[in-house]
């Protein structure tokens, strides 16, 4: 069916350019005697202020007893305020395990509005520092680059 028909019949029709798109976040390789593995959150708010919305948070999930990991989940200090705090974990679809040094790539949902956002990238890592890196994009053609100094390397927006 044509989109002018569907237009006609009232059918609501949006383009889907951001379920093309993801965000690629790269954790460094460091030199020192004791590496843990970043907790990591990443999330998307409206530029103008609004709700954020969590894609993806990496903590140790497998870490149970007196000390779970969903207790250094607070080391993300900008995503915990942001609403970290209220999301019950494990979120399905967003929460994962720590990743190891590499690349990542999470998709930006399909449903995204148009308009301007900011995501934000935030880590955290035991005996080591924290970093947060934000990168401006607007819906419907997201695309930008930003780069951490310590925890975070690359953060990229681009086609799949």
């Amino acid at each position: 069916m044509k989109i002018s028909a569907l237009l006609a019949a009232g059918v609501a029709v949006t383009p889907a350019i951001a379920a093309a798109q993801s965000v690629t976040i790269t954790i460094p390789q460091m030199k020192v005697s004791e590496y843990h593995k970043p907790y990591v959150a990443v999330w998307l708010e409206p530029a103008a202020g609004g709700k954020a919305r969590t894609l993806a948070v990496w903590y140790d999930i497998k870490k149970g007893g007196a000390e779970p990991g969903t207790k250094w989940l607070a080391d993300l200090r900008t995503w915990w305020r942001k609403g970290g705090r209220s999301l019950n974990m494990p979120a399905d679809g967003v929460s994962g395990a720590t990743r190891a040094p590499g690349s990542y790539r999470i998709p930006l949902p399909a449903n995204l509005a148009p308009g301007a956002y900011t995501l934000h990238v935030e880590a955290a890592r035991e005996d080591g520092g924290r970093e947060l890196v934000s990168v401006p994009l607007t819906i419907p053609a997201p695309k930008g680059r930003a780069a951490g100094k310590t925890e975070l390397g690359a953060v990229t927006i681009a086609a799949r």
